[in-house]
């Protein structure tokens, strides 16, 4: 017994302060660099999401930080000025908008936003945007956009400063609490992560809610979601999703610990190259670096390392497979038409560089995109839209399982079968 006590103490010793993974300083500083190079791409427009990342990172290269912020207030402003004019909501890219520039410590009132004939600082048409989206949710039990949405808009309100209304934040407990936070009948593991922040910061504020007892019970809902939704394999939710929870966990009290099986998780997608997509890596840097969107309320602009440099970029020539699969694309409508397409095409192509063939090939078949901060989604199929605002989608799946990246990102390397459906939720 005492043997056994002494190899136990001898193996706890040898253990003590060694990393749980070697290679976590590696991957944080390979996904800090691959982040940065994403603000290089001329014709995208620039992802706040993406500042955030970079300015909550430990790694930082001020000059060209300074360059994306200077996008941002140029190319995203007039973008989010634009939909404005056009009366659509733009309560989610207006809230990491001010997220961004909240984590570059830049004057928020110094840049304005027109409506009808008034200009206004960001915030006021935020708060503007968010009483639309209570209302709506009074009459119709649902944002206008969506609950992500509504959260992101009251964790940049509350970060900003800005009391946030008794009344916005109860119709966001009361979603929580009764369960209304589902894509269809699936748990929006993202969107619970977004509300456990949003819902922590209005209780670290101490802004006056409604209930405060129910502000706590929603706060403990939302963990025991996020916590039950962990796989074996350490995932929550999926390899896409785990990011933004393990943040929320961390913002609400969680001891994520660097050797734990979410940020191990998080670590094995990293070295398989799976966060290729740039919003993918902002949500997954913050939690590998277990910092979370709430940092920013006290995030300072001071004593900054400035030693993160690119390294010049390998020219890269992709030729065409020779190798060809076979696949077959269904599209079903919303009245349960449906129509199929069989083509052969490159293996490793995209599913986007597989729709854009069918359409310049086969008769009948033809797609419209939409751009978004994940990257471009399908808007309308054979002539039909399927829009957020009639809460509709285009639901993708490959025999029969859902996608979970987009059709720019989602490479075909073996025959199988692409559902389109036009999906209600």
């Amino acid at each position: 017994m005492k043997a056994t006590l002494l190899v136990v103490a001898a193996l706890a010793a040898l253990t003590a302060g060694s990393p749980c993974a070697t290679d976590h300083d590696e991957l944080v500083l390979r996904l800090n660099k691959e982040l940065l190079r994403s603000t290089e791409e001329p014709d995208s427009l620039p992802n706040p999401s993406v500042h955030i990342a970079l300015r909550l990172s430990t790694h930082h290269n001020l000059a060209k930080e300074s360059q994306h912020l200077n996008q941002l207030k140029t190319k995203l402003h007039k973008d989010i000025q634009n939909n404005l004019s056009r009366g659509q909501m733009v309560v989610g890219r207006l809230a990491l908008y001010i997220l961004a520039l909240k984590s570059s410590c830049h004057d928020l009132n110094s840049l304005t936003l027109t409506e009808g004939e008034t200009s206004d600082a960001l915030l006021t048409h935020l708060k503007r945007q968010m009483e639309k989206e209570k209302e709506h949710i009074a009459l119709s039990h649902r944002p206008l956009t969506n609950y992500y949405q509504y959260s992101l808009g009251i964790l940049a309100l509350c970060v900003s400063g800005v009391r946030v209304s008794s009344h916005v934040s109860h119709k966001l407990i009361h979603a929580v609490q009764h369960g209304h936070i589902k894509h269809g009948d699936s748990l929006c593991i993202d969107s619970y992560a977004m509300a456990g922040m949003a819902l922590q910061c209005l209780k670290e504020a101490g802004t006056p809610v409604r209930d405060e007892e129910e502000l706590n019970k929603a706060l403990a809902t939302i963990k025991q979601k996020l916590q039950d939704s962990q796989q074996a394999d350490g995932h929550i939710g999926n390899e896409f999703s785990t990011g933004l929870a393990v943040q929320a966990l961390l913002a609400m009290g969680s001891h994520v610990k660097e050797c734990s099986t979410s940020m191990e998780a998080l670590r094995s997608e990293a070295r398989k190259g799976t966060y290729h997509n740039a919003m993918a890596i902002s949500q997954t840097l913050p939690a590998l670096q277990q910092r979370s969107y709430l940092h920013l309320k006290s995030h300072e602009c001071r004593n900054e390392d400035d030693t993160l440099v690119l390294d010049s970029a390998p020219v890269v020539k992709v030729l065409p497979s020779l190798t060809k699969v076979h696949v077959q694309v269904e599209v079903l409508k919303a009245d349960g038409s449906s129509s199929e397409y069989r083509l052969d095409i490159p293996s490793g192509s995209s599913l986007l560089e597989v729709l854009t063939l069918l359409r310049d090939h086969q008769m009948g078949f033809t797609f419209e995109t939409e751009d978004s901060l994940w990257g471009p989604f399908l808007s309308q199929v054979n002539g039909e839209q399927a829009r957020q605002t009639d809460r509709r989608y285009w639901h993708l799946s490959s025999d029969g399982y859902g996608l979970r990246e987009g059709i720019k990102d989602y490479k075909i390397v073996t025959a199988q079968k692409i559902t389109i459906k036009n999906t209600g939720y």
